[in-house]
């Protein structure tokens, strides 16, 4: 490690052991990468996207307050409806006219399954191919969740809803123009590898199942947008510095944590997949329009490269690999460096 690396890691440790954070400070840090070292990346990315408060001696309430939040939606929106579907039609005298199945009412609760359904698949067929590069994502992780890997639980997890559903013959994608597309997985495609499908034991699961969660209570909790293909690639890199994080505490929490740094990034960038909104000022032409014209005063040998790579794919894989921490080199950072999201 150079001197400047150390000196480096010196200067966000004296600024992060305040006991009221100086932010402008740490953003001015941030914004030439932060460490990965002894955790700072993960508690730098928690402050910079209002996770959590400058003043650390709120620190600890925050966190639970918010752990706890994330366990009901848990509850609410997987364990919960996973009862409901077991309990639905358990016998032939009991299915009325609204439990019905075939019940076309868009407040019909087998209704709502089947869309949740649709963008479930598109999730789990996402987070599946998530960073194939590394295979951390495929490995189990040490804190599976309990509330929902419980062997005394008797209902349809999210991974019996991808395994059981009849729509799993089916490749199901939802553009950004919140249009559902579907076709058979082997039309004009080989077979996937097969390393992308295969499921842990019960009672353990990997770490895409988890990504996988936590952007389907996003999609539930926001339905607006719901899912749309590339909000995996964002993330992933949060998730993956948040779970392996040394601090043993926060790595058990990365779940929650992920979620609500997800959702609060999203807050600022989620114009940017909703095509409507494109050409506007707020939509993601208008933005690129406006990094290329920089690039191009500012680094014409970059610009030149970047215009021969299709985008924004560019963007994206780049911000990915950013973020992946010893895998990619110190200025992963950069996801969180710009600013505080509001």
């Amino acid at each position: 490690m150079s001197s400047l690396h150390k000196s480096r890691i010196a200067d966000f440790q004296d600024v992060l052991k305040e006991p009221s954070i100086a932010l402008e400070k740490l953003r001015e840090l941030s914004f030439s990468g932060i460490p990965c070292e002894g955790g700072l990346r993960c508690l730098c990315w928690k402050i910079l996207l209002n996770y959590l408060p400058l003043e650390r001696a709120s620190w600890t309430s925050i966190l639970a307050k918010q752990r706890g939040l994330y366990s009901q939606f848990l509850r609410e929106m997987i364990i919960q409806p996973g009862i409901a579907k077991a309990n639905m039609g358990v016998s032939r005298e009991d299915v009325t006219f609204e439990d019905h199945p075939l019940n076309p009412s868009p407040d019909s609760r087998w209704n709502t399954y089947f869309k949740d359904n649709e963008v479930l698949l598109q999730i789990d067929k996402d987070v599946r191919r998530l960073c194939p590069d590394i295979s951390f994502f495929q490995r189990p992780t040490e804190y599976p969740c309990l509330l929902i890997l419980d062997p005394q639980n008797e209902f349809e997890t999210l991974r019996k809803r991808v395994e059981q559903t009849t729509l799993k013959s089916q490749t199901v994608a939802r553009n950004r123009s919140g249009v559902t597309n579907m076709s058979s997985p082997h039309k004009n495609s080989a077979p996937p590898a097969m390393n992308e499908y295969e499921v842990l034991p019960n009672g353990c699961e990997a770490h895409w199942e988890v990504v996988e969660r936590i952007l389907f209570i996003y999609a539930k909790l926001n339905p607006g947008i719901a899912y749309v293909q590339g909000m995996n690639e964002i993330v992933g890199p949060l998730y993956y510095t948040f779970a392996t994080d040394p601090n043993s505490e926060w790595k058990e929490h990365a779940e929650a944590d992920t979620f609500f740094c997800f959702t609060n990034l999203m807050a600022e960038i989620r114009d940017n997949f909703i095509k409507s909104l494109d050409d506007s000022q707020c939509g993601i032409t208008y933005k690129m329009e406006k990094v290329y014209s920089t690039l191009k005063d500012k680094d014409m040998e970059l610009y030149l490269k970047l215009v021969r790579t299709p985008g924004p794919q560019w963007n994206t894989d780049s911000c990915t690999e950013a973020g992946l921490g010893d895998h990619a080199g110190d200025r992963g950072g950069q996801a969180g460096g710009e600013g505080r999201v509001s």
